[in-house]
C-alpha cells in the first residue's frame, strides 16, 4: 500500500511558475513508476508527465513539453513537477500517481493516487 500526498498548488498569473511535490509513504518508492495527471472541470483526467524508477526516463504530453519538468528523489520518497510559463489552460486539479512497474505508463491505469492539488492560472 502506498499513500501519496501532493502539495504546492495555488493561484498564479499566466507566465508564472509553480512546483508541485508528492510525498509517498512506505519504503518501496523506488520500485514505482510515478506520474502526474490533471483534470480540468468537465474534462477527462489526462497524463501530464511520467518518470521511471531511476528518473533517467521521462515522458511529457505535448502541451507541456519545454515548460514542465518531472523529477524524483528516491531518498526522500518524493516526485516533483516544476511548472514554468504557466497558461490559463493549465488550470486543473493535479494528481500524482504510482504504478508498480519499471516502464513508463502513459494511461490512467496507475495503482495509487493522491488526493490532488488545485492549480489555477489567471490570465
Amino acid at each position: 500500500q502506498v499513500q501519496l500526498v501532493e502539495s504546492g498548488g495555488g493561484l498564479v498569473q499566466a507566465g508564472g511558475s509553480l512546483r508541485l511535490s508528492c510525498v509517498a509513504s512506505g519504503r518501496t518508492f523506488s520500485t514505482y513508476t510515478m506520474g502526474w495527471f490533471r483534470q480540468a472541470p468537465g474534462k477527462e483526467r489526462e497524463i501530464v508527465a511520467a518518470i521511471n524508477l531511476s528518473g533517467r526516463i521521462t515522458y511529457y504530453t505535448d502541451s507541456v513539453k519545454g515548460r514542465f519538468t518531472i523529477s524524483r528523489d528516491n531518498a526522500k520518497n518524493t516526485v516533483y513537477l516544476q511548472m514554468n510559463s504557466l497558461k490559463p489552460e493549465d488550470t486543473a486539479v493535479y494528481y500524482c500517481a504510482a504504478k508498480g512497474t519499471a516502464v513508463i505508463v502513459r494511461t490512467i491505469n496507475y495503482d495509487y493516487w493522491g488526493q490532488g492539488t488545485q492549480v489555477t492560472v489567471s490570465s
